[in-house]
C-alpha cells in the first residue's frame, strides 16, 4: 500500500484549527455554565464535535493535497466526494449525539461551526498583515 506523507501544510493548519478549536470548545462549555445549562453531557457533545469538527478539517486538507497535480475533472470529482463523504461524517456525529443520551446534541452541533470561525480569523490576520 503506497501511503504518502502528509504535507507540513496541511499538517501546520490543521494544528492551527485544531488549537483554536479547543480555545472555542472551552468557551463554549464556560457559556453552559455561566448560564447555568451545563453537565456533562455538553462536555462530551462539545468533545465528539470537536473531534468530528477537526477531523473534516483534516480530511478535507488530505483531499486537497491528493488532488494536486491530478487534471482539473478529477480533482473536481474527488472534491465532490470528499464534501458529500466529509458531510455524511458530520451528520453522523449529529445523529450519535441526537440518539445517545450521554451527549449534548446542541454541544456537538455548535463544535462543527469553530473550524471556519479559526480559518475565517487566520485569512483576517493573513490580509491584514500584508
Amino acid at each position: 500500500m503506497n501511503m504518502k506523507k502528509t504535507d507540513a501544510t496541511v499538517m501546520k493548519e490543521t494544528k492551527f484549527v485544531a488549537v483554536f478549536t479547543l480555545v472555542l470548545s472551552i468557551l463554549m462549555q464556560a457559556v453552559f455554565l455561566v448560564v447555568g445549562k451545563w453537565d456533562y453531557t455538553v462536555l462530551l457533545g462539545g468533545i465528539l464535535g470537536y473531534a468530528a469538527a477537526v477531523g473534516n478539517f483534516f480530511l478535507m486538507g488530505l483531499t486537497v493535497q491528493a488532488s494536486l497535480g491530478k487534471e482539473q475533472k478529477e480533482i473536481k470529482n474527488r472534491m465532490k466526494l470528499s464534501q458529500s463523504l466529509r458531510m455524511l461524517m458530520l451528520f453522523g456525529s449529529a445523529l450519535i449525539a441526537y440518539f445517545v443520551p450521554v451527549f449534548s446534541l446542541l454541544a456537538t452541533v455548535i463544535s462543527f461551526i469553530f473550524p471556519r470561525i479559526a480559518v475565517t480569523l487566520r485569512a483576517f490576520r493573513i490580509n491584514k498583515q500584508s
